[in-house]
């Protein structure tokens, strides 16, 4: 079974432009469990400009499923992580005035930087994610680093199926048999949505988790909440 982890980011978007509590984050991540979710994901940026570190201290201790936090491993974030102990820290090469994050990391450049990070972050029991694009040489230094998963980012995918979906999906389909033989999971996210979300799974039926915010939250506007992490499970239904 693919795990849905919704990225409340965006609620938190909201909350912040009127600089009040509505929407509560903490409902918004309880609701979102009560309505079948598997995870949850945050992924606080140096400008706080929606999730900020408090929140993720106020969460940690009210998530019940998997909760999952995203972000450039720098010292904040490292010492962030190792405060709340998520189930997972996923590792992103973020710039830090990106808008959102857009490509994964170059493991054999920062291949001892990240080694010491994953380090760091497992031994707290803690798994870890590294961010990756499609590429075979990217995935087998992610493995290197001693991480137990990857999440390939799948913007290129989620642009590219709209013209072609068998081209879209063939690089992600290698890259993650390559590292399912090399022992790491694989996880997903970036623009997947109702329309590219079903061919992903169906193709790569041994993903682990996908990770989405943006496009869930924008349907969850017309559908409701409840309703829509709905139509995105049935999105990742295991096929024969």
């Amino acid at each position: 079974m693919t795990k849905l982890s919704v990225n409340i980011n965006k609620f938190a978007t909201l909350r912040n432009a009127r600089g009040a509590n509505n929407p509560n984050l903490l409902q918004v991540a309880q609701d979102c469990e009560r309505f079948g979710a598997e995870g949850i994901t945050v992924h606080p940026r140096p400008d706080e400009r929606h999730i900020r570190f408090q929140d993720v201290l106020d969460l940690k201790p009210f998530i019940t499923t998997e909760f999952n936090i995203e972000g450039n491993p720098n010292q904040r974030y490292v010492d962030l992580v190792l405060k709340t102990l998520p189930t997972q820290a996923t590792l992103v090469p973020d710039a830090e005035h990106v808008l959102t994050s857009n490509e994964g990391w170059d493991t054999l450049k920062y291949q001892s930087f990240l080694r010491e990070i994953v380090q760091t972050i497992q031994e707290k029991g803690i798994r870890v994610s590294i961010f990756v694009n499609p590429d075979i040489k990217m995935v087998e230094g992610a493995a290197q680093t001693g991480a137990k998963r990857i999440e390939l980012y799948t913007g290129t995918y989620a642009h590219q199926y709209l013209q072609n979906p068998t081209e879209a999906i063939s690089a992600y389909q290698t890259a993650a048999k390559v590292a399912q033989e090399l022992g790491l999971e694989v996880n997903a996210g970036h623009d997947l949505d109702t329309q590219n979300l079903s061919y992903l799974k169906k193709n790569i039926p041994f993903l682990a988790e996908v990770s989405i915010g943006h496009a869930l939250i924008c349907d969850a506007l017309y559908w409701g909440l409840e309703n829509t992490i709905q139509i995105y499970k049935r999105q990742l239904k295991d096929y024969e």
